[in-house]
């Protein structure tokens, strides 16, 4: 941590000295009263898996809406959110199903930490912001808050790719079109840094928007998920971009590109792959519907171990519908179909290429102003 410390500074003094930030900042914008806000959200959710698994969790890459024939608590969080010109913080505790699943790594109750950082500006332009602490991650257009997102469950990329990242994170804006950041972490999706793991992870993002109507994003991870005697070093990239085609219609497109070695030390390298189109319709005030079309390679099992011959390479289907009688909740059907090239789908009498399953949703979410 004495590295990690040292270097947070050594930023903190390069970029005041380039931008004259805390030292020529006005200081009545730093004795301006914060904004306090209290926000909440719950996403309770119903699953049909139509190859009836008999585990509790239907599939183990899904973190998300992943039981069967039960009624549960997807995610419910409440948020603080304190926003000022100078410096701002969030703190978020969360429970479901996705809170067991996704956290499962972290001990006690960390895994009830939905977010937790502090920000402060380090220019006079507020364009140039320091955030440490338990951050949403930089990686991916998908959320765990499903109401953010154009289809119910979450895509295969999204899913095998960290939610969240604890660490530091720079952020620059030079002007309204660009926006680059770069992260130091404890790790691939982790608060408490993996035992016998001294070696810090790093990330970046890279976000162009022309126009309000378009947008293109490339983030990165360089780290390891291995304790130091395996180390094998991560390599991962993650593109999309979206498009606002019409005032009806949007559409995302991503792909992640992944490497890790083989072993430590070895030049050879185990690669998976995840392209993913998604399109949503709007039909009215009320009422959307969306498709995607996925697929995930992972031979090797580097994210998504298997047993098969073939690992993990399985494509992916969906269509759904929302209806929204106000903006502050949504009612969600949606129907997901997956087709693996091996057998690696749990069925109630032993396993299929096949995976079909209904999800229904009722999500509803909240904020109001407690003081400003």
């Amino acid at each position: 941590m004495k590295i990690f410390n040292q270097f947070l500074l050594a930023l903190c003094f390069v970029f005041s000295s380039l931008t004259g930030s805390s030292q020529t900042d006005d200081a009545k914008s730093w004795e301006k009263k914060p904004e306090l806000s209290l926000s909440g959200f719950a996403d309770i959710f119903y699953v049909y898996d139509f190859n009836q698994p008999q585990g509790t969790q239907r599939q183990p890459f899904l973190f998300n809406h992943n039981r069967h024939n039960e009624f549960n608590l997807n995610l419910g969080l409440v948020q603080l959110k304190l926003n000022h010109e100078k410096y701002r913080a969030n703190f978020a505790l969360q429970t479901g199903t996705y809170a067991n699943d996704n956290y499962a790594a972290e001990p006690g109750l960390l895994k009830n930490i939905f977010e937790a950082n502090v920000g402060i500006s380090l220019s006079s332009e507020n364009n140039l912001w320091l955030d440490a602490g338990v951050l949403p991650s930089h990686i991916g257009f998908e959320s765990a808050i499903s109401m953010d997102n154009m289809t119910l469950t979450r895509s295969l990329l999204a899913e095998n790719s960290p939610y969240f990242l604890t660490g530091a994170k720079l952020t620059y804006n030079p002007d309204e079109k660009w926006e680059l950041a770069a992260l130091v972490v404890n790790g691939w999706q982790r608060i408490q840094r993996l035992e016998g793991n001294s070696l810090l992870s790093f990330g970046t993002q890279v976000n162009y928007s022309p126009t309000d109507n378009l947008s293109f994003n490339w983030s990165t991870f360089i780290g390891t998920d291995d304790p130091d005697a395996t180390r094998r070093m991560r390599y991962f990239n993650n593109l999309y971009g979206q498009f606002q085609v019409s005032d009806k219609f949007e559409l995302i497109a991503g792909f992640d590109l992944g490497a890790q070695q083989e072993a430590r030390g070895s030049s050879a390298y185990d690669f998976w792959l995840s392209p993913v189109l998604i399109g949503q319709l709007t039909l009215d005030e009320q009422w959307k519907t969306a498709f995607r079309a996925e697929y995930y390679q992972d031979q090797e099992g580097v994210i998504i171990p298997t047993n098969s011959l073939n690992g993990f390479k399985t494509s992916g289907f969906s269509l759904n519908l929302d209806y929204s009688p106000a903006k502050s909740i949504v009612c969600r059907v949606e129907s997901r179909l997956l087709n693996s090239q091996d057998p690696i789908f749990e069925t109630d009498s032993g396993s299929s290429q096949i995976n079909f399953f209904v999800a229904a949703s009722i999500a509803i979410k909240f904020s109001e102003l407690v003081s400003n």
